[in-house]
C-alpha cells in the first residue's frame, strides 16, 4: 500500500512577445487541459514553459532574463523544471544551450509535439480550435497562418517563423465556432501577414473570402485585423468591410517608413507614392476606418532629411494610431549587413519626436469625439471605471473608454452604447446612453 502520493505536477506557462505568442500558449495549455495535466497562466507552478520572443534586442533581452529568473528559481528548489520553447529558442537554441545549460530542454517553434512528450503529454490531432484562452472572455486572437514569405532587410521573422503557411477557412471557421460558444464576441485576426492569406492553398489572395465565412459565425459580433503588408493588399477586402457591419472598421498595416531609398533598402516593395495611394484608397472606401501603422526610425542609412519627409508625412496622413521603434540591429537580416550609423540617442530622439506629434494628432481626433455615441465592447473594471473600446480600438495597444463605475453596474463582456463627454490624447470618457 502507497502511503505517499505522487506529487502532482502544475504547469505554469509564461507568454513574452506578441499576440502570435498568446495564441501559440493556448494552443499549448488547451493540449495540456485535454491530457488531464493542471496547467495555468503565468502563475505559480512547479513546471515552468517560457514562451519566448526574439524579434528585436530588447524582447530578446526580456526573454533571456525570464529565463534566467525561473533557472534560478530552479537552483533554490521554487519550482522542478523549466522548458523553453518560441522565437528566442528557435533562433538560438544552440547558443541558449551553451550558455543556460540548466534548463531541463530548448524547443522551436515547429516542436509543440516533442515539448508536450517532454511534459508527460500526448499531441492530440482532433483538437483542431481547441485553446484554453488567456485573453478577457470577450475577445481572442485567431491566427490565420504562420510564418513569413516577405524579404524585409530588417526582420528576423522568417528565420523563427518559417515560410507563410495558411490556415484552411473550414478550420478558421471551426475554431471562430468553438470560442463563440465560450463567449467570445469579437475574433482578432492575426498573422505575420494577412495580406498574403490564401495564396499558398487557393492560389489567390483569399482574406476577403475568408472574411465572408466567419461573419456567418453566430454569437460573433467585430472582427478585427492586425498586421496587413501594403505590397499586394487585396483590394476586395475593403468592400467585406464596407459590406459587413461585423467586421471593424479598422487595419492595423504596418508601414516601417517612407522614404523611397529607405524603403527599397528594407526591402518593401512599395514606394512612397504607391503606400500614399493605398492609404487614400482606403479613407476612400470605408471613410470611417481607423488606420493604425508601425514606424522604424535609425534604419541605416536614414538621413536627417529622411526622417523630416518620414515627420512631415505623419502630420499629413494624421493616422488615427501609430508606434514607433527604433531599428534593431539583428544578425542573419539582410540589414545587419549595413552599417548601423544612426546612434542610438539619435534614434530615441527620432522616435520620440514622432511619438508626439502622434500624441497632438491623437488629441485632436478624439476631441472630436466629444458628444458623439459610439457601440462600446466593455474588457474590464479598474479601480472605478469601466474600460471598454470601441470597434476603432484594438486591446493594448489603441485608445480605452472609461465609464465611471459608480453611476451602474455595467457587464463585462458586454456591448453598451455610449457617449464621449471628454477625451485626452489616448483615453476617452463617456456616460452610458438609456432608453
Amino acid at each position: 500500500m502507497r502511503t505517499k502520493s505522487l506529487k502532482k505536477n502544475k504547469i505554469n506557462v509564461v507568454t513574452l512577445g506578441c499576440s502570435k505568442n498568446v495564441y501559440d500558449s493556448e494552443v499549448l495549455m488547451g493540449q495540456l487541459r485535454a491530457n488531464q495535466k493542471e496547467v495555468v497562466h503565468e502563475e505559480e507552478g512547479n513546471v515552468v514553459v517560457i514562451n519566448t520572443c526574439g524579434f528585436i534586442a530588447n524582447a530578446k533581452e526580456e526573454s533571456v532574463n525570464t529565463i534566467l529568473e525561473y533557472v534560478q528559481k530552479k537552483e533554490e528548489g521554487v519550482v522542478d523544471k523549466v522548458f523553453v520553447t518560441g522565437c528566442l529558442s528557435e533562433r538560438y537554441k544552440p547558443d541558449l544551450q551553451k550558455e543556460i545549460p540548466n534548463v531541463d530542454q530548448y524547443f522551436g517553434t515547429t516542436e509543440l509535439p516533442g515539448l508536450l512528450k517532454a511534459l508527460g503529454a500526448d499531441y492530440k490531432h482532433e483538437l483542431v480550435g481547441e485553446r484554453l484562452t488567456t485573453t478577457p472572455k470577450n475577445y481572442a486572437y485567431l491566427k490565420i497562418a504562420e510564418g513569413c514569405d516577405r524579404p524585409c532587410s530588417f526582420c528576423a521573422i522568417p528565420l523563427m517563423r518559417g515560410k507563410h503557411k495558411s490556415t484552411p477557412i473550414e478550420d478558421l471557421v471551426t475554431e471562430a465556432e468553438k470560442l463563440a460558444a465560450n463567449g467570445v464576441k469579437e475574433l482578432i485576426l492575426i498573422a505575420q501577414d494577412l495580406t498574403y492569406y490564401g495564396l499558398d492553398l487557393y492560389k489567390k489572395r483569399n482574406l476577403a473570402e475568408l472574411l465572408k465565412n466567419l461573419v456567418k459565425v453566430d454569437g460573433i459580433e467585430w472582427i478585427r485585423l492586425h498586421y496587413a503588408f501594403p505590397t499586394g493588399f487585396p483590394m476586395d477586402v475593403l468592400d467585406v468591410m464596407r459590406e459587413e457591419p461585423k467586421i471593424c472598421d479598422y487595419i492595423d498595416i504596418p508601414l516601417q517608413h517612407i522614404s523611397d531609398h529607405i524603403l527599397k533598402s528594407m526591402r518593401r516593395g512599395t514606394t512612397y507614392e504607391k503606400t500614399t495611394n493605398l492609404l487614400k484608397d482606403f479613407r476612400k472606401y470605408v471613410p470611417n476606418m481607423a488606420i493604425r501603422t508601425t514606424l522604424i526610425v535609425g534604419y541605416p542609412g536614414e538621413t536627417e532629411e529622411d526622417f523630416q519627409l518620414l515627420k512631415n508625412w505623419v502630420e499629413e496622413m494624421r493616422f488615427e494610431r501609430l508606434g514607433c521603434f527604433t531599428y534593431s540591429h539583428e544578425e542573419n537580416t539582410h540589414a545587419f549587413n549595413l552599417e548601423d550609423d544612426v546612434p542610438d540617442d539619435v534614434k530615441m530622439e527620432r522616435a520620440n519626436e514622432i511619438m508626439a506629434i502622434q500624441s497632438q494628432i491623437s488629441w485632436e481626433l478624439n476631441q472630436q469625439k466629444i458628444g458623439k455615441e459610439f457601440k462600446v465592447l466593455i474588457d474590464r473594471k479598474e479601480g472605478n471605471y469601466y474600460v471598454g473600446r470601441t470597434e476603432f480600438d484594438s486591446p493594448d495597444v489603441d485608445n480605452e473608454v472609461l465609464i465611471n463605475a459608480e453611476e451602474g453596474y455595467l457587464r463585462t463582456g458586454e456591448f453598451f452604447n455610449v457617449k464621449i463627454t471628454a477625451a485626452e490624447d489616448f483615453d476617452l470618457y463617456a456616460e452610458v446612453v438609456t432608453g
